[in-house]
């Protein structure tokens, strides 16, 4: 008997769709902030350090390659001692910004724990109000008819017109003002790391039957470390430069090195100077980054 046989007819395999290559993606979501980085930043850095050592001139006339304002600067300048003095006023805002923000964020992060997110937006609303409207309140607060010397006029601490000088246009304005702009954002990462703190260590440190105090020196402060250097750098970095501040409130014994790097470019026309001082700001900046990095990486501040 003759089986018939039938014949089956499989589909034939869909083609797949033609696929973009994956380079071609990333290339094109990274040109647009790349183009944007070169553009502003690399650009205008690079003019900056040819400016630095005489290549190009505000001026006309022959240029030619030359190191004498970078030799200048490093052989004693005046302008040195003013970076030292930024740097010195930089420590003590960024020490002090990290002090005053650590306990408000360890009672954000370990006591009002249900209330903690409602706090610390009270705590950033400083932020809605224009930095520069802050500085002129500061400056209120703390000049000659300011609210400070008029109660000690009105208790007779001072005589009436010898306000207290060094309240106002001072490197003490300056630190202080400072200080109370960078608490809030200071204690941003400082809670960060102290929120994602593992709670049964505290447990265990108790049961072991180390204080309060024993727990924190060797458990909580420890492992909140990160946040802490975290901290401190979003302060340090951008206090060197400062401009506005010192403008406002500094006078002339609160300069620092922002203002006499706008001073090279502004009233004096150096650009020649004004290029040098900048561009060791920049490299002093990018040290310290890489310093930084070296021991801080993103993933430890998240984690603490």
């Amino acid at each position: 008997m003759a089986v018939e046989t039938q014949e089956v007819v499989r589909p034939e395999p869909r083609r797949k769709a033609r696929r973009t290559l994956p380079g071609f993606i990333t290339a094109g979501l990274l040109a647009p902030p790349v183009l944007w980085l070169v553009i502003f930043f690399l650009v205008p850095v690079v003019l900056i350090a040819l400016y630095s050592v005489n290549v190009f001139s505000l001026y006309p006339g022959g240029q030619y390659f030359t190191l004498d304002s970078w030799k200048n600067f490093l052989d004693g300048s005046p302008f040195l001692d003013l970076f030292w003095k930024s740097v010195r006023m930089s420590l003590i805002v960024s020490i002090a910004a990290v002090v005053i923000a650590y306990p408000i964020a360890y009672f954000l992060a370990l006591v009002a724990s249900k209330r903690k997110y409602v706090l610390l937006l009270l705590i950033l609303t400083p932020f809605l109000v224009s930095y520069f409207l802050r500085l002129l309140a500061w400056k209120v607060i703390l000049g000659d008819q300011g609210v400070i010397n008029t109660f000690f006029y009105w208790t007779g601490i001072r005589a009436e017109g010898d306000p207290v000088s060094w309240l106002i246009y001072s490197q003490f304005a300056v630190i202080l003002t400072l200080v109370y702009v960078y608490v809030p954002f200071v204690a941003l990462p400082i809670f960060v790391s102290l929120d994602s703190l593992d709670r049964r260590l505290l447990e265990a440190a108790s049961d072991l039957g180390a204080s309060r105090w024993q727990a924190f020196r060797k458990v909580t402060l420890p492992l909140s470390l990160p946040g802490v250097i975290a901290a401190f750098i979003f302060v340090f970095i951008p206090t060197i430069g400062e401009y506005f501040t010192p403008l406002l409130v500094g006078g002339v014994n609160g300069t620092m090195f922002g203002n006499a790097i706008a001073d090279q470019f502004g009233q004096s026309l150096n650009w020649l100077n004004g290029s040098v001082l900048s561009f060791f700001l920049l490299t002093v900046v990018a040290l310290l980054l890489a310093v930084f990095a070296r021991f801080l990486t993103v993933r430890r501040v998240a984690t603490g």
